[in-house]
């Protein structure tokens, strides 16, 4: 279904220079730092608000509790665009995009001592020779890469993380296999932001293995990328009425804009930074910040606002929603081996994850790195309570609920037979 969701990427994913123009206490897209203006927690694209010590106080109602468990959820940090404009090469500066400092590691060992081999890292080669070089940028990097700014940003976030549930907390003792369980999606992104989060927490674990784990592709319930047509349908059905094809309308003058600058007509999706083609014509920044408020109104409506929308979202990320359920409900019945479960997702996984919460107000694009963190604490007399904290800030409504409600709005979000749901 047609949207105008991904018009132009958000500058701040690579650096736009001019981006500071746009900057508001509604929402800031210039750089990881949020201005010194703005309060601490303003929706920052770049840089997701996270848990520090600075702002983080155990919650009022926990006299003498405990913090016993965790999971978390985030999102990758900041990459390079994975959709791309049809003359790629010439809306970009000429040297392009360099990742030559970033060190992609893939290689492969078995366990024993026949099992070694070298440490291979690779690196995206893009000859001036190429014939179809007008349709990728200049440099060193490939779509969907990882930055290094990402990579210093996940670092920062967990350092900020360490500094709460092992320093002030004293949540963690340490940070090991044995308490800390770790799944990401495929992309390498996802991954290498896990190795900057531990290593943020503790930097003695640089080059240091430490396992990670992920489902197949094709039925990975974290992106989520199971199949689902009659979700499908339904979306279609629910971006087909006036609720949304009025907003399309509405929007048409600066489609037309800009895809007169990009030389887009005709893509329903493609994403970069706000650059300016070979004659000259560059994206206005208040057309910047129209998109901006165009993402935050779409992702609304298509996982929050729209009648359909809670059946779309459970039975795309219900499978996600279980997963979460049961290791709530193996640590309220003693079975749990780890003290924290992370998953590192997309924004997609983000946003679903938020509207089945129930977070209130309209939801918002989910910026890089954006978090959640479900705390258990023991009370003296025993009883299990959750605090969900979102973008570092308890959620609204979710600040102090009992492990066994909390475990009913989770499974809540899983249709029964959802395979059956999904396909037939």
């Amino acid at each position: 279904m047609y949207s105008l969701l991904s018009l132009v990427s958000l500058a701040s994913v690579l650096g736009y220079t001019g981006a500071s123009d746009i900057d508001s206490a509604n929402g800031v897209y210039s750089g990881s730092q949020t201005p010194h203006q703005f309060p601490w927690n303003t929706y920052n694209y770049c840089n997701a608000p996270h848990v520090n010590a600075a702002h983080y106080t155990v919650p009022s109602n926990s006299s003498g509790a405990e913090l016993v468990y965790m999971n978390v959820m985030i999102r990758h940090h900041k990459r390079t665009p994975d959709n791309l404009y049809p003359s790629e090469n010439e809306l970009n500066p000429q040297p392009g995009w360099v990742c030559t400092y970033f060190l992609e590691s893939t290689y492969g060992s078995l366990q024993g001592k026949n099992g070694r081999s070298a440490h291979i890292f690779h690196e995206t080669f893009i000859p001036d020779t190429h014939p179809f070089l007008s349709q990728f940028w200049n440099g060193s990097c490939d779509e969907g890469q990882l930055t290094a700014a990402g990579l210093q940003d996940a670092i920062a976030h967990r350092k900020g993380f360490a500094a709460v549930y092992m320093d002030k907390v004293r949540f963690l003792k340490a940070v090991d296999e044995n308490d800390i369980w770790i799944r990401t999606s495929t992309e390498d992104r996802t991954y290498q932001v896990a190795g900057g989060w531990l290593y943020g927490m503790n930097p003695s674990l640089d080059n240091v293995p430490f396992k990670v784990h992920n489902e197949p592709a094709s039925i990975d319930s974290l992106v989520p990328s199971y199949s689902c047509p009659n979700a499908d349908s339904l979306r279609n059905q629910y971006q087909s009425i006036p609720a949304w094809t009025d907003h399309l309308n509405a929007n048409a003058d600066l489609k037309a804009r800009l895809d007169a600058t990009l030389g887009t007509a005709g893509l329903n999706a493609w994403s970069h930074p706000l650059p300016c083609n070979s004659m000259g014509a560059c994206v206005a920044p208040e057309d910047a910040v129209k998109v901006f408020q165009i993402g935050d109104f779409e992702y609304n409506y298509i996982w929050k606002a729209a009648q359909g929308a809670s059946t779309y979202n459970s039975l795309t990320f219900g499978v996600m929603f279980q997963e979460l359920a049961q290791n709530f409900v193996a640590f309220q019945k003693g079975q749990e081996t780890f003290k924290l479960r992370l998953y590192v997702g997309h924004d997609g996984s983000m946003i679903r994850l938020a509207s089945g919460l129930g977070i209130q107000g309209p939801l918002r694009w989910p910026a890089l790195g954006s978090e959640f963190v479900f705390e258990v604490w023991r009370t003296h007399d025993r009883s299990l309570f959750v605090q969900v904290m979102h973008e570092g800030t308890p959620a609204v409504g979710l600040e102090w609920l009992s492990l066994d409600n909390f475990i009913t709005l989770l499974e809540s979000n899983v249709p029964e037979n959802i395979f059956e749901k999904c396909l037939t």
